[in-house]
C-alpha cells in the first residue's frame, strides 16, 4: 500500500500539519512532540512527508493483521523459511521517472542542529553482487543535486561495495523510500550473506496476508518493492566524503567518518508522493532496528532453556543495548544460561534481564517489579568484562564493553507463594 493509504487506515491517530513547515529542524520538533502518533506534513517546504507512521508495535501488527504478541512467531517463521517474491511489470512509481535529478529540491530534512546536513533516513537499499542480493538501511547525507555521502556500516552492503571496488567496478544500487512495514522489517533484518531479505518480507506477508511481496524491475536491472513512494536509482562510487555528525539510535551525535559517495542517476516517484522520515532515536527507528533482532535472541535462548515466552529489546535501551526475556524456569542455573545465550545471539546488547513467564516484557513497570521482588545482586548478577559490544554505545571503548545480566526470576527454595503477584 501507499503511505497515503496507511495514513487513511490509521486516520484516528494521525496528526495532520497543514501549515507550511520547514524541513530544517521544524519538522523534527513536531515529530518529537507526537512520538507515538503518525504525523502527516501536507506542506514540508512544498512537499508532502510523514513520520512516526510505524512508531508502535500495535500499528505494525494491525498492518499485518496480527497482535503484537504474535509478531515474534511470525518474524521467526519468516526469517527461517523465506518465500519467493512476485515479479510484476508495473508499479505506481514508474509513472514518474526522470534523470533530471535535484536532491536539494526535495522533502529530505535536516533533523537536529549539529547534523552535518539534510539526511535520507528511511531509505531501504537494494543491491546485488555476483548473485548475492541485500536489503539494508543506510543513511544518506545530501551533498549536492545528485550526490550523497552514505554511512555504509561494515555488513553485507559494505562487503559488496568493497568487492566491487576490488574488481574496478561501481556498485549499482536503489534506495527505496516510503515502504510497507514488512519491507522495512526486512531492511532491518540481519541474516547470513546471500540471503535475500525481500524473501523474508514475502514470507511475512504470505503468512499474515496470504500474498507475496510484489517486486518490479527498474532501469538499472535491480528489482525493488513495487509499493515504494520514491526510488533513487544510482551507483556507489570510489569517491569518499566526510559523513556526520548525525543523531543516531542512542540520541547522541555519531562521529564523522569518510564514507562512500552515492551518485543518483534517476529518481522515480508516485503521483503526489509522501516522503517517509525516520527520526534517529525515535520509537519508529527502534521498531525497525530492534524488532528484527528479537527472533535471533528468542532462538538462541530457546536452545539453552526449555521454554521461552517472549523477547523485547527495550526502547529505553535504544532497542539495541538492553533486552528482556521471559522464560519458564524449571531448574536452578537456567536463567544464567539464558543470559549467556542472549548475549551470544545479539552481541551489541549490554544488559539483559531474565524474568518469569508471568511478567509482561512489554510493561516496564512489571519488569522493574520483578527486579525489585525477585532479584538479589549477590546471587542473580552476571557481569562480563572486556567483551565485544556495540559501536554506537558512547560509553564503550571502540566497541569493547562490560555486560550485565540480571536474573529476576523466582529464586529457588523458600516459599514459592511469596513471589506470586496478587490477582483478583
Amino acid at each position: 500500500m501507499a503511505v497515503r493509504e496507511w495514513l487513511e487506515k490509521f486516520s484516528d491517530e494521525v496528526v495532520t500539519i497543514k501549515e507550511r513547515t520547514s524541513r530544517e529542524l521544524e519538522c523534527t520538533r513536531i515529530l518529537l512532540k507526537h512520538p507515538r502518533e503518525p504525523v502527516h506534513f501536507t506542506d514540508l517546504d512544498g512537499h508532502e512527508a510523514a513520520g512516526n507512521v510505524w512508531s508502535t508495535r500495535d500499528r505494525i501488527g494491525a498492518a499485518l493483521g496480527v497482535s503484537k504478541d504474535e509478531m515474534m512467531g511470525k518474524l521467526l517463521q519468516a526469517q527461517t523459511n523465506p518465500v519467493d517474491t512476485r515479479l510484476v511489470t508495473d508499479a505506481a512509481f514508474l509513472k514518474n521517472s526522470s534523470t533530471d535529478v535535484d536532491l536539494l529540491d526535495s522533502p529530505v530534512p535536516k533533523l537536529f542542529p549539529k547534523d552535518a546536513g539534510r539526511y535520507v533516513t528511511a531509505g531501504v537499499w537494494v543491491a546485488e553482487w555476483k548473485g548475492a542480493r541485500n536489503l539494508s538501511f543506510h543513511r544518506i547525507l545530501l551533498l549536492d543535486e545528485r550526490r550523497g555521502a552514505c554511512r555504509i556500516v561494515p555488513r553485507h552492503l559494505r562487503h559488496m561495495y568493497n568487492e566491487a571496488m576490488k574488481a574496478g567496478e561501481e556498485l549499482k544500487v536503489a534506495v527505496c523510500v516510503g515502504l510497507d512495514p514488512w519491507n522495512l522489517i526486512a531492511g532491518g533484518t540481519s541474516v547470513e550473506y546471500g540471503v535475500d531479505e525481500s524473501r523474508i518480507a514475502s514470507a511475512l506477508t504470505t503468512s499474515c496476508l496470504k500474498k507475496p511481496v510484489d517486486m518490479v524491475r527498474i532501469k538499472n536491472g535491480l528489482t525493488v518493492p513495487a509499493d515504494a513512494e520514491y526510488v533513487l536509482e544510482g551507483r556507489l562510487t570510489r569517491e569518499t566524503h566526510a559523513e556526520g555528525p548525525f543523531v543516531d539510535a542512542v540520541k547522541t551525535y555519531d562521529r564523522v567518518r569518510d564514507e562512500p559517495v552515492l551518485v543518483v542517476e534517476r529518481v522515480y516517484h508516485r503521483n503526489d508522493p509522501i516522503f517517509h522520515i525516520i527520526v534517529g532515536g525515535s520509537d519508529e527507528h527502534f521498531a525497525f532496528m530492534g524488532m528484527p533482532r528479537e527472533p535471533a535472541i528468542y532462538s538462541a535462548v530457546s536452545r539453552a532453556v526449555p521454554h521461552v515466552k517472549a523477547v523485547r529489546l527495550t526502547e529505553g535501551g535504544c532497542a539495541w543495548l538492553h533486552g528482556v526475556v521471559s522464560i519458564r524456569k524449571q531448574n536452578p542455573g537456567v536463567a544464567t544460561n539464558a543470559i549467556r545465550a542472549a548475549f551470544s545471539a545479539h552481541t551489541s546488547m549490554k544488559q539483559v534481564t531474565i524474568v518469569d513467564e508471568d511478567i509482561d516484557v512489554f510493561d516496564d513497570r512489571d519488569v522493574e517489579w520483578a527486579i525489585a521482588t525477585r532479584f538479589q545482586a549477590d546471587r542473580g548478577l552476571v557481569v562480563l568484562q572486556g567483551v565485544r559490544g556495540s559501536s554506537i554505545d558512547p560509553s564503550g571503548n571502540d566497541g569493547i564493553t562490560a555486560k550485565l545480566g540480571i536474573d529476576a526470576t523466582r529464586p529457588p527454595g523458600g516459599q514459592p507463594e511469596m513471589f506470586d503477584k496478587a490477582t483478583l
